[in-house]
């Protein structure tokens, strides 16, 4: 039996939860049937809890309104594939040389990370389509290049067929995208999953697009974990390159970022996927738990710097 003092802990607990479900009441409303792409990737899908969780908050997203698709990516299972099998392995501009046995493998690897996500979500309830980048020419590619160097089998999307994603959404089904196109001689290419998560969200006119990561968003100053920008516009990310506090391997994923926004994504979102319901707490809380980035002509929900 609780006693009192227990009795009022409790109810408040329980008045808490309810104040979180009427806070996320707006956001759900908002986003009613709009497309979100997540771009799932990082070392939360190195652990099957992590990404049981994920499944679970991206599914839970489409059961209250929203229409997902899921990009995902698969680099550190494929570097781990690549190590197994003792394979020859050449890096450019610290990118990996992928020729047709890297790409072979690589290939095997996603598909399998794509069966894995599509068996979590029907398991949930909602049906899933796995679909490659090469069914139905959904992403075009041609070469890109690192630098001026010719690193493989490495592709730049040039085309989305968003018909086929439309349908899907439509069908009521969550497609479950992996990251393979094909160039104009039907050669597969290895796609940059952010990369592709962007040009679908771009192809589809997505409302919002989340990058799934393995930060917790962009930082005003990386030795200081508190200084996570909670908003920031496309003037604003250009500022903070331009200076030097977005570096290194951020500054691709910012690029993509603000040229999904140019494009007519409405806001960009980066999450640390390695925490549990990120994605959650990122879109229906008032304050939010990454970074968003937004056109420089749309209002900020909440402050600057966390």
């Amino acid at each position: 039996m609780l006693m009192k003092g227990q009795q009022n802990l409790h109810m408040e607990k329980w008045i808490e939860k309810g104040d979180v479900l009427i806070e996320a009441l707006p956001y759900i409303q908002r986003f009613n049937r709009k497309i979100i792409v997540v771009k799932y990737g990082g070392s939360a899908m190195l652990d099957e809890d992590f990404m049981e969780s994920v499944i679970q908050d991206i599914t839970l997203l489409k059961l209250v309104g929203f229409k997902p698709i899921i990009v995902h990516g698969g680099g550190k299972a494929i570097s781990r594939h690549i190590d197994r099998l003792g394979m020859d392995t050449q890096f450019i501009n610290g990118l990996r040389v992928t020729d047709e046995e890297t790409l072979d493998a690589a290939e095997m690897v996603l598909n399998s990370v794509n069966k894995k996500l599509v068996q979590i979500v029907q398991k949930l309830g909602v049906r899933a389509i796995g679909i490659s980048g090469k069914d139905g020419n959904l992403l075009k590619v041609e070469k890109k290049l690192s630098e001026g160097e010719d690193i493989g089998y490495v592709g730049k999307v040039t085309e989305v067929n968003a018909d086929i994603l439309k349908d899907l959404l439509e069908k009521d089904f969550l497609p479950i995208v992996c990251p393979i196109g094909l160039d104009e001689d039907f050669h597969g290419y290895n796609i940059n999953a952010d990369d592709a998560a962007s040009a679908i969200a771009e192809a589809v006119k997505a409302e919002k697009l989340a990058f799934l990561t393995d930060t917790e968003g962009v930082y005003m100053d990386i030795e200081d974990t508190d200084s996570v920008i909670s908003e920031m516009t496309v003037t604003e990310a250009q500022e903070l390159i331009d200076k030097g506090i977005i570096a290194g391997g951020m500054i691709p994923k910012i690029k993509n970022c603000m040229d999904a926004i140019r494009n007519g994504v409405s806001r960009v979102h980066i999450l640390d996927g390695r925490i549990p319901h990120s994605i959650l707490l990122e879109i229906f809380t008032n304050k939010g738990i990454g970074t968003a980035i937004l056109g420089d002509e749309q209002e900020k929900f909440y402050t600057h710097i966390k």
